[in-house]
This record gives structure tokens, sequence and C-alpha cells, in this order.
């Protein structure tokens, strides 16, 4: 067992709930993007049977298939991880007997829980920030459908 000053307690503590906030962070935004762009693809399916310029069908269509890959990306950001391979995750917890727990108790695994955590939220943060460029791409395809419908 690895005795800690009390100020690395504190850190090690403070560095654990500030990862697990980012998480949810990463969660809450994924899931209100997520809900933007099906918005977005419904309004676009609503007006997929209208007779439409050539050029506002090609930049429409391209639109829809980047919102589709940015959702797809979105519901990655969102999509539970129960892989349970790291010593931080709830369903490592869950193949340990009680003994095993307790045993695990006695070990300050704090710094491994950070490292693991903050991989997962690198990792989130990261499809997040592709699914935000995609659909800034798909909002500009969108302007440019727009603009074909006033030639």
């Amino acid at each position: 067992m690895t005795t800690t000053v009390p100020d690395a307690d504190k850190n090690l503590d403070a560095a654990c709930a500030a990862v697990v906030h980012e998480i949810s962070r990463t969660d809450s935004k994924g899931s209100l993007l997520l809900a933007f762009n099906g918005a977005v693809l419904a309004g676009l399916a609503a007006v997929s049977d209208k007779d439409l310029p050539p050029a506002t069908k090609v930049f429409g269509a391209l639109a829809i298939i980047t919102l589709g890959a940015a959702a797809a990306l979105l519901l990655l950001v969102v999509r539970p991880r129960l892989r349970g391979d790291d010593q931080a995750s709830f369903p490592y917890w869950a193949r340990l007997g009680e003994h095993e727990i307790r045993a695990r108790m006695e070990e300050d695994t704090r710094a491994a829980t950070i490292r693991a955590l903050s991989m997962l939220a690198v990792q989130k943060f990261t499809q997040l920030r592709h699914a935000v460029d995609l659909s800034l791409a798909a909002l500009a395809l969108l302007s440019l459908a727009a603009a074909g419908l006033a030639l």
C-alpha cells in the first residue's frame, strides 16, 4: 500500500472529479448536437419529395450524407463503453468478487483511474470535435443548396 501526502490525496481526488465532469460534458454536448442534427435531417426529409433545382438536390444530398456521418460520430460519443479492461471502469468491478473488491480497496488506484478516464475523455472530445466540424460543413452545404433555389 502506498502512502501519499495530504495534498496529493486532495489533488488526486480533484483530478478524478474533474475528468468525470469532462466526460459528462461530452455526453451532454453529444446528446444536444445529436438532437440538432436529427431535427435538421427531419426537416430535410420533409422537403425531399419536392421538385427542386438540380444544384439544390446535389448540395442537399451531400448535406444529408455529412449530417449522417456527424450523427454516427455523436452516437459513438454517447455510446456506453462496457469493455471493463481497465481498473477505472465499473464493468471491471462488476467482474470481481466481494473479496477481490475489498483487496482492491487497499490500493490507491486513483492515478490509474485518472489516466484511463482521461484517455476516454480525449477520445470522446475528439469524436465530438469531428462531429461539430461535419455539422458545420453540412450547414455550409445547406447554404449552397438554398442558394441553388435562388438560381
